[in-house]
This record gives structure tokens, sequence and C-alpha cells, in this order.
């Protein structure tokens, strides 16, 4: 389509232009694709949700009934399925936390806004994995957020999973042996 001085060809009708020249040259002015452009740009611009950061917020999980002081806790936070809950490598962060009086608490990073699944396990040995005996069952404590539970397996991602806003919150879990 050609283009004559930012006017398109077509938008303004031959016997609307010849009956009101003036009129009709608003009316074209008006649709100019600048225009729009600029109306566009304009309310973007203008636009809070462009504009605001996403909300970050510490997420603190406080993991109790340990059935020991010995070792450390691991805290993992994951934000898909992807690795969860085995693969710590997947996790966005991973904390050792120490124990006190048959707790523990670990505080993330300043963390977005979003889906999230939280678990944690009690490393009493302190080697840095979570043991496991026949068939791959876990000698150590376990816990997931929600306090999802598997069949067969660990717990899925999907059970596991909760909002958070961004605002500091903290979630409290019981450790399962």
């Amino acid at each position: 389509m050609c283009h004559r001085d930012g006017l398109r060809r077509g938008l303004v009708r031959p016997h609307v232009a010849a009956g009101v020249r003036g009129y009709a040259w608003l009316v074209v002015r008006f649709r100019q694709p600048t225009f729009i452009g600029l109306v566009a740009a304009a309310l973007l611009v203008g636009s809070p949700s462009s504009a605001d950061p996403p909300a970050t917020g510490t997420l603190t999980i406080r993991v109790t009934s340990l059935r020991s002081n010995n070792g450390q806790v691991g805290c993992m936070i994951y934000n898909s399925a992807k690795g969860f809950p085995a693969d710590s490598t997947m996790a966005l962060q991973r904390l050792w936390c120490p124990i006190s009086t048959a707790a523990s608490t670990c505080a993330f990073d300043p963390t977005p806004a979003g889906i999230y699944a939280v678990a944690c396990f009690h490393d009493e040995n302190k080697n840095g994995k979570l043991d496991t005996g026949l068939f791959g069952i876990p000698t150590e404590g376990t816990v997931v957020s929600n306090h999802a539970k598997g069949f067969m397996g660990p717990p899925s991602f999907e059970k596991a999973r909760f909002s958070f806003s961004g605002a500091a919150s903290e979630l409290q879990l019981h450790m399962a042996y």
C-alpha cells in the first residue's frame, strides 16, 4: 500500500472528502497509524502493571518434630515439577540449616511471587544427601509443602505446590520418619 505524507490511501471515501474537505482531513489524520501508535505507546507506558517490579519476599520454613538434634536440615524450593523433590540440583535455592531443640528454620532469599513447592529432609549424619534403604525408602526424615504424600514414591509437585504472594511468609512443616 502506498503512503503519502503519512496518510493511508483509501481511508476517506471520495464523496466525503469532496463535500467536507476540512472534516475529512481531520478524520484521515486521526486514523493515521502514527497517531494510533502514539496513543498505544502512551497507554503502555502509563500502565502500572508493566512498570511495577514483581513482589518479592522472604519465605521462611520452620521444620519441627525432628527426632534428634544431630546433623542438619536440607531445604529446597522448586518452581516446577522438574527434579522435585529428589534432584536438589534442579531447585531454585538449596539451604543447609542447623538444628536446635528438635527444630530448624530455613529462610530463603527474597523470592518473587509465584507457584512453588518446598522439600526438606533431616540429614542426620551430615553427609549432604538423603540416605535411603531397601527399595529407595528414605532412612532419614522427609517432608514437603502441604505435607503431601506420595504413593509408591515421592509426592508430586502438583500435590505439594502452593501460591506465594511475594510477601514475607512462614510455612510450618512437621518432619516425618
